[in-house]
C-alpha cells in the first residue's frame, strides 16, 4: 500500500463522513431517534478510533507490530484507567516505549 492508497481511503472517508452528516439531518430531520440507537452511535466514535490506533500500531498484515510501542500504549491505558491526566499518562506511555528500547 503506497502513500496514494492511503490519502485515496482518507478521502473516500472524509466524503462519506461529510455525506452521512448531511443526509441524516434531511432524512431525519423531524424523528427522535430510540435511545438504543443513540448509545450504538455513542459507542461507534471509540470503537473506529481503536481500529485506527491497531491498524497503526500493527501496519499492513501485522508486519511492523512492535511489542515495545504495545506495551507503551498498554501503560497508557493502565495511567488512564486510574484516571491519570492525561498529560501524565502521555509522559508515562512515552517512558515506558523509550525504556523498554533503551533495555532491550
Amino acid at each position: 500500500m503506497n502513500a496514494a492508497h492511503v490519502w485515496a481511503a482518507i478521502t473516500a472517508v472524509a466524503l462519506l463522513g461529510f455525506a452521512f452528516k448531511a443526509v441524516g439531518p434531511a432524512v431525519f430531520g423531524g424523528c427522535e431517534l430510540p435511545s438504543r440507537a443513540w448509545s450504538v452511535m455513542a459507542l461507534m466514535a471509540p470503537a473506529l478510533l481503536a481500529a485506527f490506533v491497531m491498524v497503526d500500531l500493527a501496519g499492513p498484515g501485522w508486519s511492523a507490530l512492535d511489542l515495545m510501542v504495545v506495551a507503551g500504549v498498554a501503560a497508557g491505558i493502565g495511567l488512564r484507567l486510574c484516571k491519570a491526566p492525561f498529560p501524565v499518562v502521555m509522559v508515562g506511555a512515552a517512558m515506558v516505549t523509550a525504556l523498554l528500547r533503551w533495555t532491550g
